[in-house]
């Protein structure tokens, strides 16, 4: 079996626990040198610690690997800047980026503070954001300076947001707008000979462990084993994939599908302003023509699952 990450330099944010340390290790054995970013922080963003992120670092070099630990806050701008630079100082490229850090702090939208909204946004948007405006500058001079450029982005959405899910306004609105940032950089980065697409994830990790109490681990294959994502990662990350961009994949346990973004549905065109009460009519007779809205599954009422 052929490593598909051989010699290529990956960072990796968020990828001291949980979904991200399996990314780390995945892409270890595939051969990748890889920078393991992670600030350390608990599950609502708070504190940091260098520790996790040295022991994923600790296991990569224990299997024989190459990887050093970053400790950057992923939605500081030019901290990101500096995290390319040094991804690229210390290994001499940069060809995949992973984004994948993240913060939970779910509340109903009457009871969400301005600070509960702001900070899960910086962190997953931002967070995005950043490292990824930051690889595709450095991509893109490589480009103009005539060196092939043949590089990966995978970004993390969420069902929650491409889906919705009551009580997770703040990460879900992160999420869809991951999504769609995951669509425009697609378009705009593929003349420079980089792909961009998405994963929208379902495991438990630390950050979801406590939507199932008491949860107890399967004895054959497990649906939730955070570990059941790599795999299309480490694969939309390789040379195969270089024809797919701009898509979201959910991926859960064996399952993998592609999630359809928006879409133009039934219409009505009369040529000339409506009178709004001429919409009485028009607007009930689209919605009967039209999909409903999918569940928080990603299928409407009437599909099979």
């Amino acid at each position: 079996m052929s490593a598909l990450a051989d010699g290529r330099v990956v960072i990796v944010t968020g990828a001291a626990r949980g979904i991200g340390r399996e990314h780390a290790l995945a892409f270890a054995r595939h051969g990748a040198r890889v920078v393991v970013n992670d600030l350390g922080a608990e599950v609502d963003g708070t504190g940091s610690s260098a520790g996790p992120a040295g022991e994923v670092v600790e296991e990569i070099r224990a299997m024989g690997g190459e990887a050093v630990a970053d400790g950057t806050d992923v939605s500081d701008f030019d901290a990101a800047r500096r995290m390319v630079e040094s991804a690229v100082e210390r290994f001499g490229d940069l060809h995949v980026l992973v984004n994948n850090a993240g913060i939970l702090r779910d509340r109903m939208l009457v009871n969400m503070t301005e600070d509960e909204w702001d900070d899960v946004v910086r962190v997953h948007l931002r967070g995005t954001f950043a490292p990824l405006r930051h690889a595709a500058a450095y991509w893109r001079e490589r480009h103009k300076a005539g060196h092939g450029v043949d590089a990966r982005v995978i970004n993390t959405s969420s069902s929650s947001g491409i889906y919705g899910n009551p009580g997770q306004g703040n990460y879900g609105a992160a999420k869809a707008g991951i999504a769609s940032l995951t669509v425009i950089a697609a378009r705009e980065l593929r003349r420079y000979g980089v792909t961009v697409n998405a994963v929208a994830p379902a495991a438990l990790t630390r950050m979801t462990e406590g939507l199932v109490a008491g949860r107890e681990r399967p004895a054959g294959f497990d649906q939730a084993d955070p570990g059941n994502i790599a795999p299309l990662v480490v694969w939309l990350a390789s040379p195969e994939a270089r024809d797919v961009t701009g898509r979201v994949f959910n991926v859960r346990g064996g399952a993998i599908s592609v999630a359809e973004g928006w879409r133009a549905g039934p219409s009505a065109d009369k040529g000339a302003r409506w009178e709004p009460h001429e919409l009485g009519e028009v607007v009930p007779a689209l919605l009967a023509k039209a999909r409903p809205n999918v569940l928080t599954d990603g299928v409407t009422p009437e599909e099979p699952k």
